[in-house]
């Protein structure tokens, strides 16, 4: 197949061949970036979150009025919770994973260090904490009983003890030995020794999985006195409905003086992670509508512009059949020529593919787009032109010659 002709040719009808290219450059430019927000959305639906959300439910509570008796009413309510027969523990926490709200601060290796080694989420807990979540303690101790403290928030201190994800210890000690070192949280705070390791602990925020920060954390043995506070609490095996509802009545019975939400106020682990990641799952949906959508008006573009030149080139087709050019030849001809727009569409879009991400990257914080999606979306784009321009190049090949040459 000589190139030389097709060339000549699509330089005869430059607009159409021009816009077909700019089509599939902007396609380029736009899947290939859609791609990588894709897998960077996937990647963070799939983010491991350290605990064994299997039974697990969550208990919002807030107080009427400010009463000055906090501590003994968490008390009293962790009491009633863990003598329910339908729950195994439970333990009350300023915030868990996932749960969009919570506290967090800058790491330092000293009092006086002015900038932070590392950041983490706090969480608030007790000694009850690993259990109920289901984490993995990989070194170290948990929390003693009596380590556990009443924390005023109008005067808030830190506690002698912490523990800490693999991910924290790792940003804070990378030669790997953080067990038994103390750490600060924020500058002229008093040192905490780190007297365990989890395995993994997401912090209470859905961040990017590309940011480390979405695995550190650390629990401190501090019971919040807060006039709203949540209670985590694990259920029997099979008992997770009974559970909730019992906790609700439990909870009214001991003290009705308190606010629980009827639709949101207690809500299992499995719905909280769902809600945590809707914003995400969204956008995955709404990229792969977009991807969908311009591919298929791509395609058609294709499809609609070479049923024209067919039908424009039926003499120059039959003439070149009745010289004996083959089906196959005339198949060969337009898939050649929509393969070098192709090119031209996929080498301009590329161009637009970077810069869009440049832009992206320099207005929201986008992570740099990998060569490789590029690739995917140029060989995507290259199958798609081919495919689209193989029905109505197969008709121009199937035209006998005497009809072609008849047909003017």
């Amino acid at each position: 197949m000589q190139i030389r002709p097709i060339i000549a040719a699509l330089r005869r009808h430059k607009a159409g061949t021009v816009l077909i290219a700019l089509q599939i450059a902007l396609t380029l430019a736009i899947v290939c970036n859609a791609l990588f927000m894709i897998r960077q959305r996937a990647a963070k639906l799939s983010e491991p979150v350290g605990i064994d959300t299997r039974d697990l439910f969550v208990v919002k509570n807030e107080w009427v009025g400010q009463p000055h008796d906090i501590d003994a009413l968490m008390r009293a309510d962790i009491a009633a919770l863990r003598q329910l027969p339908q729950v195994v523990d439970a333990y009350a926490t300023d915030s868990e994973p996932l749960g969009g709200n919570g506290w967090d601060s800058g790491i330092l290796h000293s009092a006086d260090q002015r900038r932070e080694t590392s950041h983490a989420a706090q969480y608030f807990d007790d000694d009850h904490t690993i259990g109920v979540l289901g984490l993995h303690l990989i070194a170290g101790r948990n929390f003693r009983s009596d380590e556990v403290v009443p924390l005023d928030p109008q005067s808030p201190t830190e506690p002698p003890v912490t523990i800490i994800t693999r991910a924290l210890a790792l940003r804070m000690f990378p030669d790997g030995h953080a067990l038994g070192k103390t750490i600060y949280f924020g500058p002229g705070t008093k040192p905490s020794t780190v007297i365990g390791i989890l395995d993994h602990l997401h912090t209470p925020y859905t961040i990017a999985s590309s940011d480390s920060f979405s695995d550190q954390s650390a629990l401190m043995p501090l019971r919040l006195l807060a006039n709203h506070s949540d209670y985590v609490v694990r259920a029997k095996p099979g008992q997770l409905s009974d559970a909730m509802k019992a906790a609700r009545n439990s909870l009214f019975a001991l003290n009705n003086a308190r606010v629980i939400d009827p639709e949101t106020g207690v809500i299992d682990y499995g719905t909280l992670r769902a809600t945590a990641y809707a914003r995400d799952r969204g956008m995955v949906e709404l990229m792969a509508s977009i991807c969908v959508v311009l591919l298929a008006v791509t395609a058609a573009g294709i499809v609609g512009l070479t049923s024209f030149w067919v039908g424009q080139r039926r003499r120059q087709i039959g003439v070149r059949r009745a010289l004996g050019a083959k089906q196959s030849d005339i198949l060969t001809y337009f898939l050649t020529e929509n393969f070098l727009i192709s090119i031209a569409g996929v080498v301009l879009g590329t161009v637009f593919a970077l810069a869009l991400n440049l832009w992206m990257v320099a207005s929201y914080a986008q992570d740099h787009l990998p060569l490789i999606f590029v690739c995917i979306g140029a060989v995507i784009l290259l199958l798609l032109g081919q495919g689209a321009v193989l029905a109505p190049a197969l008709r121009a090949s199937r035209v006998p010659p005497v009809v072609a040459t008849r047909s003017v």
